[in-house]
């Protein structure tokens, strides 16, 4: 099963179940506070001292079947190239968990996401579905990480997407979005326009 959901909600339920081992996978240096476990590519026990660290190496994951109650995975898939085996992967290492993606606007604004992500997904409400699609740049991007920080704090649901699942990650592939399909969009010529609409109004 998945649905959509948010990270308060997300907090929420974390914080009534405190008995849970919780477990934050590719989260860098912002583990989420509930987990008491972290894992990651990058080495980062030095920086989580206080909590269990361990490094990951290879593609599956080190840890047995249903060793944790909870896992979340925010900001990661869209990263691995094998994301199919991943899903996989979660599903083995717990029974549900949180995953969060950049929406498809979002993934194309920032910068740093032209080189580091790999993957385009939306959320299909109709068949409670990740639609999964190699990522397109449709437009060039303009603002850094941080700017869409500040962005999100108002426009969330746009520039995120925010699931919980449990059992099973539900997603289909649609290799139907091409990058030669889709007509690309100049950030250049939308600031054109601006300019052009504002400068006519000022003589109005």
């Amino acid at each position: 099963m998945l649905k959509r959901t948010s990270i308060k909600h997300l907090n929420g339920i974390l914080e009534k179940n405190p008995e849970w081992k919780i477990i934050d996978i590719g989260c860098g240096y912002r583990a989420h506070p509930n987990a008491s476990v972290i894992a990651d590519v990058q080495d980062f026990s030095n920086y989580y001292k206080v909590r269990k660290f361990v490094k990951i190496n290879g593609k599956k994951l080190p840890f047995k079947d249903k060793e944790f109650d909870f896992v979340i995975a925010s900001h990661v898939i869209e990263h691995v190239e094998d994301f199919e085996y991943f899903i996989k992967e979660l599903e083995r290492i717990s029974s549900k968990g949180y995953i969060e993606l950049p929406s498809r606007l979002g993934d194309n604004l920032v910068f740093e996401n032209k080189t580091d992500h790999i993957w385009w997904f939306y959320y299909d409400d109709v068949l409670n579905k990740l639609i999964a699609s190699k990522r397109n740049q449709v437009m060039e991007p303009f603002i850094t990480v941080s700017t869409a920080k500040l962005f999100e704090e108002v426009f969330r649901e746009s520039l995120v997407i925010e699931l919980a699942w449990e059992e099973k990650i539900d997603y289909l592939i649609d290799n139907s979005l091409r990058q030669e399909k889709i007509k690309k969009i100049s950030f250049f010529n939308l600031v054109k326009k601006y300019l052009s609409k504002k400068i006519r109004s000022s003589y109005k």
